[in-house]
């Protein structure tokens, strides 16, 4: 007789009641053992021991099977962190699960050494992967829900997700209703009343509770220098790029900008030494705008040209609201009537806001998003390094998404509520967002290079990230080659080539033009499309999502839609009109309860650098302390840059993208008293 020690442990969640018995069987390379059964009840966060005879030594152990049957006419899900077995030699050997055990079923959990097909598997192994992945891809299902936007999961409501998608490790702030906030904001008189505002002090009352840096919104807002900040360090800082040509539509001379530059240079000099830049929101040309509250709303495609000047500081220096250059399209300038140039900049924040929520939040932090993590799950065995690897950056992506689509975009959402788009606008606007994304798109270097936003001073989205990228790509080489001992061994694994494909074919719909491959070639390849993975659903969501309050929850600085066509002429301005062209009371308010939703989504699902107990039991520990140790220097870094500043970038500190604490409460409401 042969007694095997084993240990089950649960994690913190809710796990299973007197209603289910759980049995367990371990498979070794010469035979398995009987089924033994471990009871009906587990604590949550507790690790449970038992003995497991067998009449036969196992050999080296290659899985367990766990089978949650049914004891009672209820059922409960469990929650199954890791099993770990010790031999009757004292081999110990852990199975790490991390799954939810939902319904009356059967799962196979390998041991926890990452494998690859290039490697001599067992037959046994061989049969579970491929039973796994069978399995996974009966239930992870596609659709496409939008025309020419990247494909999603075939769910519309949380109940339509597989069992284990249904259970969060971490509760999204979406799950916290929506309408919970508003009631808040009811009882402020702000959600029913569809008015202008009165006066720009009135908005600031909105909000009652405020971050260091929301606090010096509504003081610097008007400042052109904090406008071009916010093109290099706000939520969005992806849309600039360097002008080496004034557009064609985009009609600026020297006369225009003589102010601006004073008497030591010309946009000439300015344009030829790299200090010319533009902000083009074309692809928002011909979107219907929206309807809100019965108003139809306006929308435009502006051109902003900014200028470095001897300070360093990023500044505009003129604004065309429409592509179309004309009498009744004026080039608005900084040396114009203060109201005039404040409104031409807020109409530019507006557009910057409809790009922020399509193209960078709807399309990279959800949709792209969700590919990575279908693909994942569909194509790649728990035991495949790659899949150990990319989950703990994926986990509770599928739920936040499916609930984000139905709180956003879906038709009635908080795209119709707040956005000049809307959820139509919204889709068209998408699929004019697909036609120019590409493979180079989604990795920061070559985003960066293709900007020519390589030198600009100040750039800490650019500095911060490339830190981070570089050290999550040095860290992803180290295990990569790991595994992969040549080239060969990444062309000749098959799940690896199917994982690439769907990515290829439901992210970028098999476009070739996009620049994505559909196969891998060599490691170099695997190794950037893995760092480019982990830093969108990891740093890229810390950028866009983070600050969105802290820039939006002051309106004016970043309204959703506008209620009045933009001025066709100058010197027609007054701080009325601007006020009447803001969003109302209402849409405002909506607005507000949606950034900060947004920015206080929880980022502990997105854990860079850290891995579960027993996910990896290789000779790996080495990698990815020493992953551990880089971006702990890097958040020292940023510590230090930003202590004696009032207006901080931390949005980019590796420590709380890696660290957030999952039992840390929900952020209070802006809305809350204080």
């Amino acid at each position: 007789m042969y007694t095997y020690s084993v240990e089950v442990a649960t994690g913190p969640q809710m796990v299973v009641g007197k209603t289910d018995t759980i049995f367990i069987s371990i498979v070794g390379v010469q035979g398995e053992s009987p089924k033994h059964c471990l009871g009906d009840y587990f604590s949550a966060g507790t690790v449970n021991y038992y003995q497991v005879c067998s009449q036969q030594d196992l050999g080296d152990l290659l899985l367990v099977r766990l089978y949650k049957e049914r004891s009672m006419l209820i059922e409960n899900p469990w929650y199954c962190e890791q099993v770990t077995v010790s031999s009757p030699t004292g081999k110990m050997t852990r199975f790490p699960g991390y799954l939810w055990f939902c319904g009356f079923m059967t799962l196979e959990i390998p041991e926890a050494k990452g494998t690859i097909l290039a490697e001599d598997l067992n037959p046994i192994l061989v049969q579970q992967r491929n039973l796994e992945l069978e399995q996974k891809r009966e239930i992870y299902k596609w659709k496409s829900f939008i025309e020419g936007a990247p494909h999603s999961i075939d769910a519309t409501i949380l109940e339509q997700l597989p069992q284990n998608e249904q259970f969060p490790l971490h509760k999204s702030n979406f799950e916290y209703s929506v309408a919970s906030t508003e009631i808040e904001l009811q009882l402020k008189e702000y959600t029913e009343s569809t008015d202008p505002w009165a006066d720009l002090e009135d908005i600031k009352k909105m909000v009652s509770k405020m971050t260091p840096n929301s606090v010096l919104v509504p003081q610097m807002w008007k400042e052109d220098t904090f406008f071009g900040y916010q093109y290099l360090n706000g939520p969005n800082p992806v849309t600039i790029k360097k002008c080496t040509e004034i557009p064609e539509n985009f009609p600026v001379d020297q006369e225009m900008v003589a102010n601006s530059f004073g008497e030591s240079t010309n946009l000439q000099t300015e344009l030829e030494q790299g200090n010319v830049f533009v902000a083009n929101y074309k692809i928002l040309e011909d979107i219907p705008p929206n309807t809100i509250n019965e108003k139809g709303q306006y929308l435009t495609a502006p051109l902003c040209l900014l200028w470095k000047n001897p300070e360093d500081h990023l500044v505009p220096i003129a604004i065309q609201l429409g592509q179309a250059p004309g009498p009744d399209n004026p080039i608005f300038l900084p040396n114009d009537d203060e109201w005039d140039w404040t409104l031409a900049k807020i109409w530019v924040r507006n557009a910057d806001f409809q790009l922020l929520q399509v193209r960078q939040h709807l399309l990279y932090n959800h949709l792209l998003a969700e590919v990575f993590c279908m693909a994942t799950f569909r194509q790649l065995p728990m035991q495949h390094p790659v899949y150990k690897l990319l989950v703990p950056h994926l986990q509770d992506t599928l739920r936040i998404h499916v609930l984000a689509r139905s709180q956003l975009a879906s038709p009635g959402g908080l795209f119709d509520q707040t956005m000049a788009v809307g959820s139509q606008g919204a889709h068209i606007l998408l699929r004019k967002v697909m036609e120019d994304l590409t493979f180079e798109s989604i990795f920061l270097p070559d985003d960066i290079h293709a900007r020519g936003m390589d030198t600009i001073p100040n750039y800490y989205y650019r500095d911060d990230g490339m830190k981070i990228w570089s050290a999550t790509a040095r860290f992803l080489t180290s295990i990569v080659n790991y595994y992969y001992k040549n080239d060969d061994q990444v062309v000749g694994d098959a799940e690896l080539q199917a994982w690439v494909n769907e990515i290829y074919t439901r992210g970028f719909l098999g476009h070739e033009c996009t620049g994505m491959p559909s196969t891998l070639e060599a490691r170099p390849g695997l190794i950037h499309l893995m760092t480019a993975v982990i830093f969108i659903c990891s740093v890229q969501h810390a950028v866009v999502n983070g600050g969105q309050f802290d820039f939006g929850s002051w309106m004016p600085n970043a309204p959703s839609s506008m209620r009045q066509p933009p001025p066709k002429e100058k010197g027609a301005t007054t701080l009325q009109t601007i006020l009447d062209t803001l969003p109302e009371v209402k849409t405002s308010a909506t607005a507000l309860t949606m950034v900060w939703l947004l920015s206080n989504e929880p980022d502990n699902k997105r854990c860079l650098g850290n891995y579960p107990e027993g996910v990896f039991t290789e000779e790996l520990q080495g990698y990815i302390k020493y992953f551990q140790e880089t971006l702990a220097e890097i958040s020292k870094q940023i510590q230090e840059r930003e202590k004696n500043w009032e207006l901080t970038y931390l949005y980019l500190d590796p420590k709380p993208i890696a660290e957030t604490d999952p039992c840390e409460p929900l952020p209070r409401s802006p809305l809350d008293p204080q």
